[in-house]
C-alpha cells in the first residue's frame, strides 16, 4: 500500500506535541490505525488537511453492552483519511457519559452531516453545528439508537411527528424569497427537502434536509451473521447493491482472514462494471430529458432495460441483488455465457457510439449543459467528492486505479477526467466510463480463471475489525465491520459517496437559475437512501 506520506504526518503530529507515536500504529488492511488522545482529534485533522489528505468518513463505535454495565464506559470514534491510494484510520476513545470531541468540519467541510449523523445515532457531540440530522423526532432527543440499551424496534409504535420546525438558515434582503421543494416530489423518487433562497430566478442559497427514509441499517446490523449482513448491505442503496455488498463482504473477509477464490473476484468485478454501465446509461438519458431532449432518454432506457434483463438471466436479479456472499458469489457463468456477453458488449458499444456522439455535440444540449452547475476543483476537493462528480471537476481518484484491489490489480484501468466541472463534464465522464467498463469486462472475460466461486468464511475472532473499499459507480464506497462473539456482527458502518456529493449540489447550484436545478440535481444524482441509514 502506498502510504509514504504517513511518516510526514507522524512527524508533524510530533512537532505539535500531539500524543501519537509510531507504536500506536496497527495494521487494518488496507489501512493503518493510529490512536489519538481525544483533545488532539481536531488538530490531527488540521494537519491532515494542510497535507492534502482526503477525508473518507467518520463514525463511532459504541460498546456492546448497556452503559451501566461494567467496562462499558468508552465509545470509540474513527475517521478515515486517504492520500495517494493509502489509508489511515484515526481512532480515539471518549467517555460514554460525556462523549465530546473537537469537530473536524472546519478543515473538512464535507464531514458536517456525517458528524451530525454520528451524534444522532451514538450521542458523540462535535463542537460546532448542533442541529439534528437523522433523528427527525423519531426517538427522544436524549436517546441514541446505536447504544446497546436502545431496542431495534424503537420505543413507540406511534407515528413520527412532522419535523416542521427544522431551523433552515435564513437569508434576508430586499427581493429575496424562499422556495420549499419536497420532501414529496412530483417524480417517482425518494424523499428529500430542498430549501431555496432566490432573487428573481437566481439561486442565492440551497439547503438540503434529508433523513426521511432512515432505515436503522446500522442498528439492525448488530447481531447478524455474515450472510445476513451481506443481504442488508445490498439494501443500503438499491442502485449500488453490488458495490455495497462487495465492500461489506470485503471487510468481513479481511477481518476473518478469508481468501476469496480468484474466479469469484473476477465475477464480482464483472457485476460491478455491469452495475456501473446500467446506472450511467440511466443517468445520461435522465439528464438529457431534464432539458427536453427526450430522444436520449428513450434510447438510453431501451439499452439499459436490455442490459438489466441480461443481468437477471445471468445473476438472478435485474440489479444483481444478493448475488455476492461472504467468501464468493452465488452464480457462476454458464458455458455459453462468455460468448453471449461478448456479443452484448459489442452490440452496446456499437449502439452508444452514434448516440454519445449526438449527446456530446448537440446545440440545444450544449446550450443547457455547458457552464451549468459548475463545481470547481477546489470545491470538489474540499468536500471530498469522488466518482464522476470528482472526476468531472479534475480529481482523478479511482480505487480501481489508485488502490487496485483484486482483480483490478491485474487490469489497466484508465481514469477519465474533465476540467470544467459542469453538467456537460459530468455527462462526458459518464460516457467515458461506459466505454471503459465495456473494455474492462472484455478483459475480465478473457482472463476469467477456472475454479470454485465461493469458499466458507472462517469464524472471525471476537473484536476483529475489517475495512472494505470498493469503487462503486458513484465513487468510493467504504464499509467498516467489527465482529462480536460467535461470528456475529457488533458494528457495521457503510459510507456511500453520496455523503460528499449532496453538499456539492448545494455549491454547484449557486448563481444558476431555479429552472436549472433539476438538471443540476440529476447530474450529481446523490443517493437519498445511501445517506438515510
Amino acid at each position: 500500500m502506498k502510504i509514504d506520506w504517513l511518516f510526514e504526518f507522524l512527524t508533524r503530529l510530533a512537532d505539535k506535541r500531539l500524543l501519537a507515536h509510531a507504536d500506536d500504529l496497527q495494521s487494518l488492511p488496507p489501512a493503518r490505525r493510529l490512536v489519538l488522545n481525544p483533545h488532539d482529534w481536531g488538530s490531527a485533522a488540521k494537519i491532515g488537511a494542510r497535507m492534502g489528505l482526503r477525508h473518507a468518513g467518520v463514525w463511532a463505535d459504541p460498546p456492546d453492552t448497556a452503559s451501566d454495565a461494567p467496562g462499558a464506559s468508552l465509545i470509540v470514534v474513527r475517521a478515515a483519511l486517504e492520500h495517494q491510494g493509502g489509508y489511515l484510520l484515526l481512532e480515539t476513545p471518549v467517555a460514554l457519559q460525556q462523549p465530546v470531541l473537537p469537530s473536524q468540519t472546519p478543515y473538512y467541510p464535507g464531514l458536517e452531516r456525517l458528524e451530525r449523523h454520528c451524534h444522532d445515532l451514538t450521542g458523540v457531540s462535535f463542537s460546532g453545528e448542533t442541529r439534528r440530522w437523522t433523528r427527525h423526532q423519531a426517538w427522544a432527543a436524549d436517546e441514541f439508537p446505536l447504544r446497546a440499551e436502545f431496542p431495534a424496534a424503537g420505543r413507540s409504535d406511534a407515528r413520527t411527528p412532522a419535523d416542521a420546525g427544522y431551523p433552515f438558515v435564513p437569508v434576508h434582503g430586499s427581493g429575496v424569497y424562499e422556495i420549499p421543494v419536497g420532501p414529496v416530489h412530483a417524480g417517482i423518487i425518494e424523499p428529500g427537502h430542498f430549501r431555496f433562497h432566490a432573487m428573481g430566478e437566481d439561486v442565492l442559497r440551497l439547503e438540503e434536509r434529508l433523513g426521511y427514509v432512515h432505515k436503522g441499517i446500522e442498528k439492525i446490523a448488530v447481531g447478524r451473521d455474515p450472510a445476513g449482513l451481506a443481504r442488508l448491505a445490498g439494501r443500503v442503496s438499491g442502485d449500488s447493491t453490488v458495490a455495497h455488498t462487495w465492500a461489506a463482504c470485503q471487510a468481513m473477509e479481511r477481518a476473518a482472514g478469508c481468501e476469496v477464490p480468484p474466479r469469484a473476484l473476477w465475477l464480482r468485478a464483472l457485476m460491478a462494471e455491469r452495475e456501473r454501465v446500467a446506472n450511467h446509461l440511466g443517468d445520461i438519458g435522465a439528464i438529457c430529458n431534464d432539458v427536453g431532449f427526450t430522444f436520449a432518454l428513450v434510447q438510453c432506457a431501451r439499452l439499459r432495460e436490455a442490459w438489466q434483463r441480461r443481468s437477471r438471466t445471468l445473476f438472478g436479479h435485474r440489479l444483481m441483488m444478493d448475488a455476492i456472499v461472504p467468501g464468493g458469489v452465488v452464480h457462476d457463468l454458464a458455458a455459453d455465457a462468455r460468448q453471449t456477453l461478448h456479443a452484448d458488449h459489442s452490440a452496446l458499444r456499437k449502439a452508444v457510439k452514434p448516440l454519445f456522439n449526438v449527446i456530446d455535440d448537440h446545440p440545444s444540449l450544449n446550450d443547457r449543459l455547458i457552464t451549468t452547475g459548475r463545481l470547481t476543483t477546489e470545491q470538489a476537493r474540499a468536500l471530498g467528492c469522488t466518482g464522476y462528480v470528482g472526476k468531472a471537476s479534475g480529481l482523478p481518484f479511482d480505487l480501481r486505479h489508485d488502490y487496485p484491489y483484486p482483480p483490478y490489480d491485474t487490469l489497466e484501468v484508465k481514469v477519465h477526467t474533465e476540467a470544467d466541472g459542469d453538467v456537460a463534464a459530468r455527462v462526458r465522464v459518464r460516457m467515458a466510463e461506459v466505454r471503459g467498463s465495456l473494455a474492462l469486462m472484455e478483459r475480465l472475460l478473457e482472463t476469467l480463471p477456472d475454479g470454485p466461486i465461493a469458499t466458507p468464511l472462517p469464524a472471525a475472532t471476537p473484536g476483529a475489525v475489517g475495512l472494505g473499499l470498493v469503487e462503486g459507480w458513484r465513487g468510493e464506497v467504504l464499509s467498516f465491520v467489527r465482529f462480536a462473539a460467535e461470528g456475529r456482527i457488533a458494528r457495521f458502518f457503510p459510507r456511500d459517496p453520496s455523503w460528499f456529493i449532496w453538499p456539492g449540489l448545494e455549491q454547484l447550484v449557486l448563481d444558476n437559475i431555479v429552472p436549472d436545478f433539476p438538471v443540476c440535481n440529476k447530474s450529481v444524482n446523490g443517493s437519498y437512501s445511501g445517506v438515510d441509514l
